[in-house]
């Protein structure tokens, strides 16, 4: 019996209408509803027919994450008077609950990614709701992508709805086509926000880290939550473990504590979204997942670790992780909107009210931070291997894409052209991300069917911490366990064995064929020891294993999970097997060089024959006649690196190199640049031969710089004769003196006793710039400095002359010095 007294209660109703109206005009729509109006449960179920009448339709509803769906199913079946699996039912991955009358299907969008690859055409839906669209997990998007190019080539009549909690719509309505938005009102109930920061300051999250001090705070919260507070408390923390260690703190709370998160037990989690049984009050701990989709019911407070986690990559080694990272503004408008849904309630923000306003308004799209290789396949065989076809709100990012088509190359899923290849074909079905679909293939030839989907189970939802950090290990702890994890790696062996044989390959010992699967996902992690737990991966990145670890003794590791702290240039190993070196030869091969490597290192040139895989070396033998090539290569190396110092500079050859430099700053050419990077560019101009005869670090202490320079200088215009002419070496001066010029600075400088410059009236110029003159007293100490000797000998003179003839009364100091002869002695030595 359909349940029309809650249908009618739903608020979302009073924008059905106007929804319709959209859909029948255009085929398109966003649908902006608050959470808790109903938009995931009425909706669907009026434009599949089954409230409100109309015509029976067949309607998908993509949701985000495997809990959600169920949950979206079970409301709906109950608003109709069924159980799930009737005319509604669902599909996650591992668990399909549908029925031959269905006709409203939720599924994850990982689901209906698989389910477009197969079946582009959709045949037999009739309208798609990607629900939840504005928290931008990647595979919403690409979602979206596909099915507006299902209706733009051979679907026009595919109805379909993008449905937000947040009024931020316009970028969707835009990408659909500046469809038309549809607003419904909500009717949330007050909550009030309490400000409850931690009393000292906690340190920011990290990598995976939190610090215990802020968990500690959190508990402190809640418990202040039930004692302030009625109903039920919801407390948002970050991951599985937070969850763990906030709950052993609210031992002995006057409260049933309860923990919700991706991993749970699918009954944990309905008893959860089921309401409380009456028998007292609860403490539902939970990550993202409760944000939005879910009505946890009897809860009228939230209580904010203001903490989420978002996935990262680091392409450049490798390693692809969730990280801990402040949640957004719109995170926890969406968290607090829990504690209203029922009646009016309160946030406990464990956050200053002056930090609110520094935090990210949305959270980070997730193409824009995530490995993309999975993406990059499902674009492949979509027939877009660049993703440039594709309607997408943010494009993915260049270098991301480029790093995902190498492991897709590396792997075999895609040609050298990016095009999808029948081995990517069938890995993309797998519902695996493309290095574990790698292991899973390959494995099951080497290690058999079964054991490859068990190994590679493990690799697709990380083990609890408390399996430990040898893979083998943990593996025999899952197929002993009786906890939740172990029953949903059973359900996935299940359903991984269905696409691989188990013919052949199957005996031999499980630690070996554990490490050569691992190895197979991640060849760029397979690791050689370093000693005292240290080692270095194909990748070039560092890895360290955790005091204690059964592993440090390994000679080689297939890393499976590693993250990499702030600040610290080594990985982090979470979990890994070992493996020998046939092993990561096998797993790696494509990582293999073996040749004769030249550089530059350690400030010389080395020439050696070597094996390696990826930065990891085998094997290394000295070569003793290097080719010349290779060895001037190795050699400019080092002139990059370490600077043109690395050639013999002598006073003159510094001062020539100082007035070319001026030259080219007031000339210009033909006059030469000869700037570090001018000369590193030009070493063929300069340094030849002596640069080709050069064999190492020595010889280029030996090449006469002033004779490599001077073949820069306009030999071909005549110029170059004139650069003792426009930039002299030494000025001669009125007392026959012959001065250096200094060149080095901004002006050109001339150092010289103030007596030598009697007689003088205008000041010296080169290349037609007058030289910043440094007038020295008798001793060789600066007394002035002047760009303009005229306006000196009329101004300033005066006052040097009082003080100098004092300081040295036995040389010549003449009223007026432009009338006299210039000098280098004292009076009684000129008489």
């Amino acid at each position: 019996m359909i349940r029309t007294d809650a249908l009618d209660q739903l608020p979302v109703r009073t924008a059905v209408p106007a929804l319709e109206r959209a859909l029948d005009d255009r085929g398109v729509a966003v649908l902006c509803a608050p959470p808790g109006t109903g938009k995931t449960t009425l909706v669907p179920l009026v434009l599949a027919g089954l409230a409100g009448g109309g015509p029976v339709r067949r309607v998908v509803v993509a949701e985000p994450r495997r809990i959600a769906a169920r949950a979206a199913a079970r409301r709906m079946a109950w608003l109709i008077g069924e159980r799930a699996g009737g005319r509604v039912g669902f599909t996650v991955r591992g668990e399909r609950v549908v029925g031959r009358d269905t006709v409203v299907e939720v599924v994850t969008t990982g689901v209906l990614l698989q389910r477009l690859q197969r079946d582009q055409e959709l045949a037999g839906v009739d309208a798609v709701i990607i629900d939840e669209c504005h928290e931008r997990h990647l595979d919403a998007d690409t979602v979206a992508a596909f099915l507006l190019d299902v209706r733009e080539a051979i679907r026009p009549d595919l109805r379909l709805v993008a449905a937000s909690a947040t009024t931020d719509a316009q970028g969707w309505a835009r990408l659909l086509g500046d469809a038309p938005v549809v607003e419904a009102e909500g009717v949330s109930h007050p909550v009030e926000v309490v400000w409850a920061p931690p009393a000292a300051p906690v340190r920011p999250p990290h990598g995976m880290r939190v610090d215990p001090a802020l968990l500690t705070h959190v508990a402190a919260t809640v418990r202040r939550a039930l004692a302030e507070r009625d109903g039920d408390v919801l407390c948002f923390l970050p991951g599985v473990g937070e969850i763990g260690r906030v709950a052993g703190q609210l031992a002995g709370v006057a409260a049933e504590v309860l923990q919700v998160h991706g991993r749970a037990p699918a009954a944990v989690q309905d008893a959860v979204l089921a309401g409380s049984s009456g028998a007292g009050r609860r403490v539902v701990l939970a990550t993202s997942v409760a944000e939005s989709s879910l009505t946890v019911p009897g809860v009228r407070v939230v209580v904010d670790s203001g903490l989420a986690r978002e996935p990262r990559t680091d392409h450049a080694r490798g390693l692809s992780a969730l990280t801990t990272v402040r949640a957004s503004q719109a995170a926890g408008r969406q968290r607090a909107g829990r504690a209203g849904r029922e009646a009016p309630g309160a946030v406990y923000r464990c956050w200053a009210q002056a930090e609110d306003g520094r935090l990210a308004r949305f959270p980070s799209p997730e193409i824009k931070v995530a490995d993309l290789a999975a993406f990059a396949l499902q674009a492949a065989c979509w027939g877009d291997p660049d993703a440039s076809g594709l309607a997408l709100l943010d494009p993915p990012p260049a270098g991301a894409m480029s790093a995902a088509r190498e492991v897709l190359t590396a792997v075999g899923a895609v040609d050298a052209e990016g095009r999808v290849t029948g081995r990517g074909t069938r890995m993309s079905r797998l519902g695996l991300h493309p290095r574990l679909a790698r292991a899973l293939l390959d494995g099951a030839a080497g290690v058999g069917g079964r054991r490859a989907a068990e190994v590679v189970a493990l690799l697709s939802e990380e083990p609890p911490r408390e399996y430990g950090d040898d893979l083998a290990a943990a593996l025999r702890a899952a197929r002993r366990g009786g906890d939740g994890y172990a029953g949903r790696w059973r359900q996935e062996v299940r359903r991984l064995s269905s696409f691989v044989a188990d013919a052949g390959g199957g005996s031999g010992p499980d630690d070996a064929a554990v490490g050569l699967v691992a190895a197979l996902a991640f060849p760029e992690r397979v690791a050689r020891a370093r000693g005292e737990g240290a080692f270095l991966m194909a990748s070039g990145t560092g890895a360290e294993l955790r005091d204690g670890s059964g592993l440090r003794s390994a000679p080689w590791l297939a890393v499976a999970v590693a993250d990499r702290p702030a600040h610290s240039a080594s990985a982090r190993v979470r979990l890994a097997a070992v493996i020998d070196e046939d092993t990561a030869r096998t797993a790696a091969g494509h990582l293999r060089f073996a040749g004769e490597e030249v550089h530059w290192a350690g400030g010389d040139v080395v020439a050696r024959r070597v094996e390696r895989l990826g930065a990891v070396e085998l094997s290394v033998r000295p070569l003793k006649q290097p080719a010349p090539g290779p060895v001037r290569e190795a050699l400019v190396e080092g002139l990059r690196r370490e600077g043109l110092g690395l050639l013999r500079w002598t006073r003159d050859t510094g001062q020539l190199r100082e007035r070319l430099a001026f030259l080219h700053r007031e000339l210009g050419e033909p006059w030469p640049d000869v700037s570090q990077g001018a000369l590193l560019e030009r070493t063929e101009q300069w340094l030849e031969p002596e640069l080709s005869r050069a064999r190492r670090r020595s010889d280029l202490a030996r090449i006469d710089v002033g004779q490599a320079l001077r073949r820069l200088l306009p030999w071909a215009t005549g110029e170059a004769v004139r650069l003792d002419e426009l930039a002299p070496e030494r000025i001669e001066v009125p007392s026959g003196s012959r001065i250096r010029v200094e060149y080095g600075g901004a002006q050109p400088v001339l150092a010289v006793k103030l007596q030598e410059l009697f007689g003088l009236r205008e000041t010296p110029r080169v290349a037609g710039v007058p030289v910043l003159v440094h007038l020295l007293s008798p001793a060789g100490r600066p007394a002035a400095v002047t760009a303009d000797l005229a306006s000196f000998w009329q101004d300033g003179y005066r006052a040097v002359r009082a003080e100098l003839r004092g300081r040295y009364p036995k040389h010549p100091w003449p009223e007026d010095p432009t009338t006299v002869e210039a000098t280098r002695f004292t009076k009684r030595a000129r008489r």
